[in-house]
């Protein structure tokens, strides 16, 4: 008498991820069509006719073996298939160094879930990716799939999620509705969970089913994310995920994350989610970044429609993270315990950075974890222009590991200034100045200024020919007018910086119209004498024009304060280095978010 045999177990490493309405209605970056079959929006799945086929290789479905090799070890995988009728099967290995291997290759009836096991017996290279195709052999369904493995997880993480949020209740809302629906059916919704820190005060969500709301103290995004760990330590869980509060995210990027922590052989390992521009879905804003004399994107323009750009973006990222790279906090998931270092009190801008670069975590990005983010290039102004260079010194002057000459720091600081004086930017660079200034004042003035209440105002007063002014509906939109000059005229321009140099300059150059998306590129402004720079979707302008006067009080300026930083740069190395471990402890934040107060005034 033989006894059925029980069916292996199934742990859904890699669930499928379909293209979603209010995420992203993309096609390419999930999978293929090809033939007569046909995808839902609205429920995902793909319908196939005899012939219909579907590859599924994009970057949101395609398994990186190797990650979860360098990260988990070695473990038996399967894929498994949900829906009905009779295919061809293929699945493939692809690697850099050689030809793409079949593992599997035979025709498949699928009534319900089919579970394949595969055979990884030829995975023996370092860099190699998962994906497969299905082609119809009669009508049929897949109505959903997975990559997985029948081993058990090693660990069981306390995932908890922490949103920031500023006075955004709508976009919080339906972040929070958006979990909710996602944690009641999930397999996890036992170990995660959701904080919303509410900088603001004024979300109103109930509390339950796995999310709590936390008035708190409006110290920027550091405050935030800071009363953030703190609550997460406090609560036992082990790992904290940061994440923006509109969450356009694939609620499946978070399960893949804790799927990878639950398997993790090393402690240190973090999950850094990667930003889609939501402007174009199709397109990696960045894939992870590095800061090296400034912030530099990883994969910048990656078009996630083209096979070749995504395998070989998995294959550049897989293996150790690159020197000084970072993780963006719109999703980071990491182990409470390796966060020997608090954010330090930026308000906004450099505490990711210098988050990552102070802990000793292993960041790892994964295909489809990924949050779609508004392009930054609206959001530029001389506030952020002031947050980024006041950053970039910060981290240069108390990280040791990042402690640089005064020459190099001045390359730093003559980027910065080349990006603003070319284009006019004069209010930028007032802010540059500003910068500078308070960077040597030293780390206590970051102490006291943690709400940067004051500087806000300041910035807010000293931004006069920046700020972006609400265009007539009813008006014709201007037309677009770049410049136009050949190399030499260019670096002519250059040397004169577009010019400010040369005495008679105002009577002569173009009135250009530049689209935001260009803002950066200065070779579009070479010969102006007046700049309209209008927003993404055209509805608001600013114009900036040539200033000599402006131009030589703020040049004079910085000049003096690089003067002053070399003068001062060893006292301020010694200060910047001897503080941060303190303004960035726990007690720090205790103190600057109230908390010891709020837990007398509960207990009272």
């Amino acid at each position: 008498m033989t006894q059925d045999r029980q069916p292996a177990p199934f742990h859904a490493l890699q669930p499928a991820i379909w293209p979603e309405v209010g995420i992203s209605t993309e096609t390419a970056p999930y999978l293929g069509l090809t033939g007569p079959c046909a995808t839902s929006l609205d429920h995902g799945g793909v319908i196939f006719a005899p012939g219909g086929a579907v590859m599924v290789d994009g970057y949101f479905n395609l398994f990186n073996l190797s990650k979860w090799r360098d990260c988990c070890g070695e473990m038996p995988l399967s894929l498994q298939l949900r829906g009905r009728g009779r295919f061809q099967l293929t699945v493939w290995l692809a690697s850099r160094e050689r030809s793409w291997e079949r593992i599997h290759c035979e025709p498949v009836s699928i009534e319900g879930d089919l579970v394949l096991p595969l055979d990884l017996s030829a995975a023996t290279l370092p860099r190699m990716l998962l994906f497969f195709e299905l082609v119809a052999l009669s009508e049929g369904a897949l109505e959903d799939f997975a990559w997985g493995t029948p081993m058990p997880p090693r660990q069981t993480p306390d995932l908890m999620l922490s949103v920031t949020t500023f006075r955004r209740e709508a976009e919080v809302a339906d972040t929070v509705a958006r979990f909710r629906r996602f944690r009641a059916t999930s397999p996890l919704r036992d170990h995660i969970r959701m904080l919303v820190v509410d900088n603001g005060q004024s979300v109103t969500i109930a509390p339950g089913d796995g999310v709590s709301l936390l008035p708190n103290a409006n110290l920027g995004g550091a405050g935030g994310f800071s009363r953030g760990l703190l609550e997460a330590r406090a609560t036992g869980a082990s790992h904290c995920l940061f994440m923006d509060d509109d969450a356009s995210v694939h609620m499946g990027a978070f399960t893949r994350t804790w799927m990878l922590l639950a398997y993790a052989t090393d402690p240190r390992v973090a999950v850094a989610g990667a930003m889609i521009n939501a402007d174009y879905r199709w397109q990696i804003w960045e894939n992870g970044a590095v800061f090296d004399g400034g912030c530099r994107p990883l994969f910048h323009g990656t078009d996630l429609r083209n096979r070749v750009s995504v395998f070989e973006m998995e294959f550049d990222t897989t293996g150790p993270a690159p020197a000084g790279h970072y993780a963006g906090w719109w999703f980071f998931a990491f182990p409470v315990d390796r966060a020997e270092h608090m954010p330090f009190p930026f308000f906004v801008r450099g505490d990711d950075v210098s988050f990552s670069l102070a802990n000793e975590f292993r960041c790892v990005t994964l295909p489809g974890v990924a949050s779609f983010q508004e392009s930054f290039t609206d959001k530029a102004a001389p506030l952020t222009w002031y947050l980024d260079l006041r950053s970039h010194l910060a981290h240069h002057l108390s990280l040791p590991a990042k402690q640089i000459g005064w020459r190099r720091l001045m390359r730093m600081v003559a980027s910065f200034y080349l990006r603003t004086v070319l284009r006019f930017h004069y209010d930028s660079l007032s802010a540059i100045n500003l910068a500078m200034e308070d960077a040597q004042r030293g780390p206590a003035f970051f102490a006291e200024h943690a709400d940067m209440a004051t500087r806000r105002q300041d910035l807010k007063a000293l931004t006069v020919t920046e700020a972006w002014q609400t265009l007539d509906p009813r008006a014709p939109r201007p037309g677009i007018r770049h410049g136009r000059l050949s190399r030499w005229q260019r670096a002519v321009l250059l040397l004169t910086l577009n010019g400010h140099l040369l005495p008679f300059a105002n009577r002569f150059g173009s009135d250009l119209v530049i689209e935001a998306a260009h803002r950066e590129n200065h070779r579009e402004v070479y010969g102006a004498r007046q700049i309209t720079y209008l927003n993404a979707p055209r509805t608001a302008t600013y114009t900036v024009r040539r200033d000599r006067r402006r131009f030589w009080a703020e040049s004079l300026r910085l000049m003096k304060n690089c003067l002053a930083l070399r003068r001062n740069q060893a006292r301020l190395q010694a200060e910047w280095q001897g503080s941060y471990a303190d303004m960035t402890s726990e007690r720090f934040w205790q103190d600057k978010l109230g908390i010891a107060d709020e837990r007398r005034d509960a207990a009272q």
